[in-house]
């Protein structure tokens, strides 16, 4: 009889990355966890792993399969009330939508200090939540009226200057000015600490100006430009003696209003424009009614820091996940068990690969990981993720419920999508993002199809079909072969629409806006279904499990199936002898039942445990 060493059959395995060892568990059936309806339920196809290389697991998760601690299941497409696709995205295409942007721009504000957070209720066993939310929301409102009085009165004043400098009938625009805030600063040319404001009317006058196609005697078109139309407003607006304590400059076509010495309040602004200058612009009150306000000096910049750790107990996360799942997902407190919490998140079967320096394993290596996000020091999130030779694949993440308003899981995934870009300098392989599960009839899951452009996999074909092929059939029907529609992405762009980002066009409710932006879009996975109950017999599917005649299963030899008995390793054909008639065609069965789920060459690679 033929055997293997376990020493042995690792040497031939993935370049010695170790070995998988799965132990097939069958088709279950369990209530669903999306959409929790009375009398429908999941069905998926499960394996508990041992080990799994990192090689293996990439080549499950283009099968459609998932890993929940170490348990990894396949839903039954077919049969499963809420039919899951495996949906990613090529780091190196994606496009960021606006609202995405934001999230960005959002983070970037609450660091340098711009951004105060509504404070919410201090608790008393942990009373620093409160050092990252801002002093109250009264006194940011209280700030955004005193610069809204500021861009006014500036906005009438640069209507006068340029009522006076250019003919009134090239129907000039109103003058629009905008508070600069810090974290903009940086983006402006000259890159001034001291610009306040900010103007783009001269874009707009010369504009206009062209398009009254004004000529010269000779008759040829003379063409304005926004800087010359710039400087002459800045040097007009420079000589009013009431700007002495603003420096007007021209830059770049923009108009700057700058402060040499500390920030202009609402007064120093409000004393240069007389009463006479307020009917220009309807709408807007008294001019010498302006209410002097304080000056806000800008709060401490915030240090964000990201940590990538290998997959391990850490007290703090816990602290911090048992805080989400009782305040976001309403969980009881004795719902919230260390033992669970550990299965889920930090129980991994993958085998870590560390780093090496051919350009094949990025510096972190390959396996499990948390991705700290740490604000001064304090742990403000947590992302589950595992890195493998082709993507990054994100599984959760809990978050600090008093920072909701920052959308941390928009943030997060921003920063996953950066890291994967990043590091395919150091291992070109790795170019995807993969987001676990798309399932479009579930409301609250269809945020990640925001990430664009994405794919979803053919769950009968294992083909990635470009979402905007995949989306008008799911539109109408759950389960879709896609693969059968594929040919559509050949063919001419304008034969089908294909929108610049569907999801910023399609199922947008504004009266469930905060709900998507704090809840349902902020973890990956918002519940494991298939994990609660995945080892108990009593959830085998009835309907499936060893009933199927065996030429009626998928066509292949399970006799190259690698089999695994205590330390040895052999191909099923080399165990028929070991065992009779009967035992050998239930084993059959249930190979034939695997390889159709894993498929041939996975089945010729990971152990199947006998136990």
């Amino acid at each position: 009889m033929a055997t293997k060493t376990r020493s042995e059959a690792s040497s031939s395995s993935n370049s010695n990355r170790g070995e998988s060892v799965v132990m097939d568990l069958g088709r279950r059936r369990s209530s669903c966890g999306y959409c929790k309806s009375d009398g429908r339920s999941s069905s998926s196809h499960g394996l508990w792993a041992h080990s799994i290389t990192v090689d293996d697991y990439q080549d499950l998760l283009d099968r459609g399969w998932r890993r929940s601690g170490c348990y990894l299941y396949k839903p039954d497409m077919e049969k499963t009330c809420c039919p899951s696709y495996t949906i990613r995205i090529n780091s190196s295409d994606f496009v960021p939508s606006k609202e995405q942007s934001r999230v960005s721009r959002r983070m970037q504000r609450f660091l340098d200090g711009a951004l105060d957070g509504k404070k919410g209720e201090e608790s008393k066993d942990a009373p620093t939540h409160t050092s990252l939310v801002a002093e109250t929301s009264s006194a940011n409102s209280k700030e955004k009226n005193d610069e809204d009085q500021n861009v006014n009165i500036l906005s009438l004043q640069i209507d006068d200057v340029v009522c006076g400098m250019f003919p009134s009938d090239a129907q000039l625009p109103k003058a629009s000015v905008k508070h600069i805030i810090q974290a903009k600063k940086k983006k402006l040319i000259g890159k001034s600490e001291d610009i306040l404001y900010s103007s783009n009317i001269s874009f707009q006058i010369a504009a206009a100006l062209n398009r009254s196609k004004l000529a010269d005697q000779s008759g040829k078109r003379s063409e304005v430009f926004p800087q010359s139309v710039a400087e002459k407003l800045a040097c007009s607006i420079s000589q009013i003696k009431e700007f002495s304590d603003l420096t007007v400059t021209a830059s770049n076509g923009h108009l700057n209003f700058c402060s040499a010495k500390k920030q202009v309040s609402t007064s120093d602004i409000g004393a240069t424009v007389n009463a006479s200058s307020c009917p220009r612009r309807s709408g807007i009150g008294k001019c010498n009614n302006v209410v002097k306000s304080k000056e806000h000096p800008l709060q401490k910049r915030k240090k964000l820091e990201i940590r990538l750790n290998k997959s391990s107990f850490d007290p703090e996360e816990y602290a911090l996940y048992r805080r989400y799942q009782i305040k976001v997902h309403n969980d009881l407190p004795d719902q919230v068990k260390e033992s669970s919490y550990r299965r889920f998140l930090v129980d991994t079967p993958i085998v870590f690969v560390p780093p090496s320096s051919d350009c094949t394993v990025p510096p972190c290596g390959f396996g499990s990981f948390h991705q700290q996000y740490v604000i001064d020091g304090r742990l403000v999130a947590v992302g589950v993720v595992d890195i493998l030779p082709r993507c990054l694949s994100s599984k959760y993440l809990f978050w600090d419920p008093d920072l909701a308003f920052l959308s941390l899981g928009k943030y997060s995934a921003l920063q996953e999508l950066d890291w994967v870009k990043e590091n395919q300098v150091h291992c070109p392989s790795l170019q995807y993002y993969y987001l676990g599960y798309y399932i479009h009839s579930c409301s609250k899951m269809r945020y990640k199809a925001a990430y664009w452009p994405s794919e979803l996999l053919c769950p009968l074909r294992y083909k990635w079909v470009s979402f905007d092929i995949a989306r008008p059939l799911l539109d109408k029907k759950s389960y879709v072969i896609l693969s059968d529609f594929a040919s559509l992405q050949n063919e001419d762009p304008s034969s089908h629409m294909v929108l610049e980002n569907p999801f910023e066009l399609q199922h947008h409710d504004p009266s469930q806006e905060n709900q998507i932006e704090y809840l349902s879009d902020e973890d990956e996975e918002m519940v494991d279904p298939y994990f609660e109950g995945s080892g108990s017999d009593d959830d085998l599917d009835p309907e499936t499990s060893g009933t199927e005649p065996i030429d009626e299963l998928v066509e292949g030899e399970v006799g190259n199936i690698l089999m695994g008995i205590k330390d040895s390793r052999m191909r099923f054909r080399d165990l028929l002898k070991a065992y009779g008639s009967i035992e050998n065609n239930y084993l059959k069965l249930q190979l034939h039942g695997y390889m159709k789920v894993v498929g041939a060459g996975l089945s010729e690679r990971m152990v199947y445990s006998l136990g």
